[in-house]
């Protein structure tokens, strides 16, 4: 099955269709985002992250991750691309770290050109410091030698437009990323608009699929990222844990606010439905089968 999974993402990107990932922090987010027809799931460090109330900022150790990864491979039919931040140390780390994905059943991994411990992206006036180019260089080269089938993806994450390094850095980065090894470019802007990215686009030689994360900047749609040629994998970054806790935030307000849930009972989804998410389905015939 997980060799489906990789050759079904490396398909996309060879053929250069746009795929595209939504972010997910759990199993039951990631089985929601597979019903909504995404082609595939973005492990995010983020939304983990956030999930257990700490920053974005390598604190949440590799095994947190890894069993959720694994978790939620298990869980969807779909290809799992796992956000490693900056690989859990140097090369040697990387090294250990892409055979336990891979073996979890991740079909690609993301890594990112920043110092360990990392500071996220987005964060207003974040500590945004990046390796020199020849080290990240050996990572990814430590993280194409390790996997185990050439059908897994290795995704280098550019920092230097984040990091405020300018346009050339970021395209110099890149293409001596591609040169290591990576498998697609994921290029990251903070900028407002598609301006940054759009002139990263056209400036791009073209020799890798890139991958873009319009977080910051939402008026991307993605017919006009399918219109460049230039672009794998679209990946919408947050949306599953800003979306939960916008929603969990109504509803418990709601209740405080009535003295009850006797309003808000109806607007939300029935037990039955979670129940049915579960996979209570399959538990009943597993019964039927083998309880004796």
């Amino acid at each position: 099955m997980n060799q489906t999974k990789n050759t079904l993402l490396r398909d996309y990107l060879s053929q250069r269709r746009l795929f595209t990932a939504m972010a997910a922090h759990n199993p039951l987010a990631a089985k929601l985002a597979e019903e909504a027809g995404f082609n595939g799931i973005w492990g995010s460090g983020f939304e983990l992250s956030a999930s257990y109330a700490v920053p974005d900022a390598s604190i949440l150790p590799m095994g947190i991750h890894l069993a959720m990864m694994r978790s939620i491979a298990t869980t969807v039919q779909i290809p799992l691309i796992a956000d490693i931040d900056t690989g859990f140390g140097n090369a040697v780390n990387v090294s250990y770290a892409i055979p336990q994905y891979e073996a979890a059943g991740v079909s690609a991994v993301v890594m990112e050109d920043k110092t360990f411990p990392k500071d996220t992206s987005l964060r207003v006036a974040g500590r945004q410091e990046l390796l020199r180019t020849e080290e990240f260089q050996g990572k990814l080269e430590a993280a194409v030698s390790a996997r185990r089938e050439n059908s897994f993806v290795v995704i280098a994450r550019v920092e230097a437009l984040i990091a405020g390094l300018g346009m050339a850095e970021a395209l110099r980065r890149a293409e001596a990323y591609a040169e290591a090894g990576a498998d697609a470019i994921l290029i990251h802007s903070k900028q407002k608009t598609p301006d940054e990215i759009m002139s990263f686009i056209q400036a791009w030689s073209g020799r890798k699929p890139l991958v873009l994360v319009p977080t910051a900047y939402p008026q991307l749609t993605e017919a006009a990222i399918a219109e460049t040629g230039k672009v794998g994998i679209v990946i919408y970054g947050n949306h599953a844990i800003r979306a939960a806790v916008g929603a969990m935030r109504q509803v418990f307000t709601r209740i405080r606010q009535d003295g009850g849930i006797h309003n808000v009972d109806a607007q939300l989804p029935s037990v039955q439905e979670i129940i049915t998410l579960q996979g209570d389905a399959q538990m009943r015939e597993i019964e039927k089968k083998y309880l004796r």
